[in-house]
């Protein structure tokens, strides 16, 4: 294993850490940390991460000619890890099997991460989707997003108590989503166009973190008692959106 600094000149801050972070995902490496700035060129995304050395140079070439990239630098922090052997320092923990505890303490470690990135939440949560077994996935995507919801709720709209569900819906849950993704109301339902979940192998609707994290914004809204958030449509069974529909 070798970790590796990546330092990313752009024009474009929208959309550049989901991006580049799901490249690093998809060639079998681990984003440990990362950080943005302006600079006189451009945004700078600085990324330190981990993977396999015969991945390497494969991900640099990547990250290096991607449209988004106009810049791109690489350099070795430490030395390279034993290929074959363990890494003693690794943040990602092992493949989950199956267990409810595997569940329980990768999602207890991801809370306080993802609550001090927030809104850049997507590329552990992808890591995490990758990581987790099949049946293990759904439950503990929209528990997480339960979570994560509850806090933004808390955070932000303390209010909510005084808010029917429709009103909540509006007022609450549109805003709050449009911090991570792109998102508008249609009637009764809100539909998602760009969920980082979908088209990513498999079947099936796939926005178990959304749909979760709809559900810990509205708990407490008038009329949420017994709501549940069921998503309808998904691009990842080839729909155009992700439609979320809730239901008292």
């Amino acid at each position: 294993m070798v970790d590796v600094e990546f330092r990313v000149v752009s024009d474009r801050r929208e959309g550049l850490l989901l991006t580049l972070g799901q490249a690093v995902i998809a060639h079998g490496f681990t984003l440990l940390r990362q950080r943005m700035a302006g600079g006189e060129d451009g945004v700078v995304l600085t990324m330190l991460v981990r993977g396999p050395q015969r991945n390497l140079a494969t991900l640099e070439e990547c990250v290096a000619t991607h449209p988004l990239v106009s810049n791109f630098e690489a350099t070795r922090p430490g030395n390279a890890l034993p290929e074959d052997g363990p890494d003693p320092h690794a943040i990602a923990p092992p493949r989950c099997t199956g267990t409810a505890t595997c569940d329980s303490h990768r999602i207890e470690a991801l809370v306080p991460q993802l609550t001090r990135d927030y809104p850049n939440v997507f590329v552990p949560l992808l890591e995490l989707e990758r990581d987790l077994a099949d049946e293990q996935r759904e439950q503990a995507l929209h528990h997480l997003g339960e979570r994560i919801g509850a806090w933004v709720q808390a955070r932000d709209f303390p209010l909510v108590g005084a808010l029917s569900l429709c009103e909540a819906v509006r007022r609450v849950a549109l805003p709050a989503m449009r911090q991570i993704v792109q998102a508008q109301l249609h009637g009764d339902a809100l539909h998602v166009s760009d969920s980082p979940f979908c088209r990513r192998g498999g079947q099936g609707a796939c926005c178990h973190f959304l749909r979760g994290m709809l559900r810990g914004l509205l708990d407490g809204a008038h009329g949420a008692q017994t709501l549940r958030v069921v998503e309808t449509r998904c691009r990842n069974d080839g729909a155009d959106i992700c439609a979320f529909e809730f239901q008292a």
